[in-house]
């Protein structure tokens, strides 16, 4: 068993018993190809839930600051977490996204960057449309509601696969990856009108 498996199974326990975790548009997970897992982002334990209820190991871009002790930074590197710079361009960052692409995996963005409570598109960061294109990977929208006060609900709603392949044959530019942030975005954010 790897450690991200052995950690999941210890998080299923600990965070089913902490929340009610409801899921919605299961039929849109396929365990299929390299996949961009983009959501909105309301709380630290984000990540965690969604990580939970997806069947693949995914690597999450987690901001630096969680890198700053050794202890945290090692267990974040075990579980294929690695740190962006939200206030600058970070090709490091840039390129462990694509290398866990082209290996066929999982990464998981918070396109907005930060935790936010309301919602503006505006707040798109144009690094996950730069990642998706250069890529060319699906990007999987997903959108989560709640509170997380102790055992409250928590849903987590899938929705349907961004295809970017009109994107795959002509030439991009800056405005371009913005654009494309924002679609993400405002799939994310639309997802439950939808359902």
């Amino acid at each position: 068993m790897s450690f991200y498996s052995f950690v999941k199974k210890i998080a299923i326990i600990v965070f089913k018993i902490l929340y009610r975790i409801k899921v919605f548009g299961e039929e849109n997970i396929k365990d299929e190809g390299s996949l961009i897992l983009c959501s909105n982002h309301i709380h630290n334990f984000d990540p965690i839930i969604i990580s939970i209820v997806y069947p693949r190991q995914v690597s999450w871009m987690a901001k630096k600051q969680l890198f700053k002790y050794k202890i945290p930074a090692f267990f974040l590197n075990k579980l294929g977490a690695f740190p962006v710079d939200r206030d600058e361009a970070d090709l490091s960052t840039f390129k462990k996204s694509l290398n866990v692409l082209r290996n066929q995996g999982v990464l998981g963005i918070f396109p907005e960057g930060t935790r936010v409570k309301n919602i503006d598109l505006e707040n798109a960061k144009p690094g996950v449309g730069l990642i998706a294109l250069k890529s060319k990977a699906n990007v999987l929208p997903i959108f989560i509601e709640g509170n997380y006060k102790p055992f409250s609900r928590i849903n987590i709603y899938f929705g349907e696969r961004i295809d970017l392949s009109d994107y795959h044959n002509k030439r991009v530019s800056k405005e371009d990856y913005l654009l494309v942030s924002k679609d993400i975005l405002k799939s994310i954010y639309s997802i439950k009108q939808r359902g």
